[in-house]
């Protein structure tokens, strides 16, 4: 092989390796910032078509309803503790359904109450227990995430105006 190949050949495998660790790195810093959504049931229990179990640890978002009489407040602090089951409809609670344990450790947002739907973005810190660092509450009676709606059966529909609402607009 003459030199001027030898050369660009060493030109086309540096910069082909270059970008391979590149998109390696880039693969690694996405993985640390992906938050996948689980109800209360697949933390208990798996996702249901994989299998797939959070793990101590993991970043994740978790959605369900609060459990009523569950939230505890430290007198003290911003110190929060609730919790979660799966939403279902209709809306009921049986002790023997799966639920989680979410502790919040800040203002919670002001639709926040007992029966209402949440989701919650933390870290599953025990078995059950997730360490939560945000909590949003549903803010509309007719929204919720997808894989909520898909669990309860429900499915979004646009709203419908009839022509009479339609003609008074103008």
């Amino acid at each position: 092989m003459n030199p001027r190949r030898k050369k660009r050949l060493t030109i086309v495998v540096a910069v082909l390796s270059g970008l391979g660790v590149v998109a390696g790195l880039i693969l690694y810093a996405l993985s640390q910032n992906i938050d996948l959504f689980y109800k209360p049931s697949e933390i208990h229990f798996g996702k249901a078509d994989t299998g797939l179990k959070a793990q101590i640890g993991q970043r994740l978002r978790v959605g369900g309803l609060v459990v009523p009489e569950s939230v505890q407040r430290d007198p003290d602090s911003l110190k929060v503790s609730f919790r979660l089951a799966d939403m279902k409809m209709p809306i009921s609670f049986d002790a023997k359904d799966p639920m989680i344990t979410v502790k919040y450790d800040g203002i919670l947002p002001d639709l926040f109450r007992e029966g209402q739907g949440i989701v919650a973005n933390g870290v599953l810190s025990d078995g059950l227990i997730i360490q939560a660092s945000e909590v949003l509450a549903k803010h509309d009676e007719n929204y919720m995430p997808k894989e909520l709606a898909d669990a309860a059966g429900t499915k979004h529909q646009k709203p419908s105006y009839s022509g009479q609402q339609l003609d008074s607009t103008n």
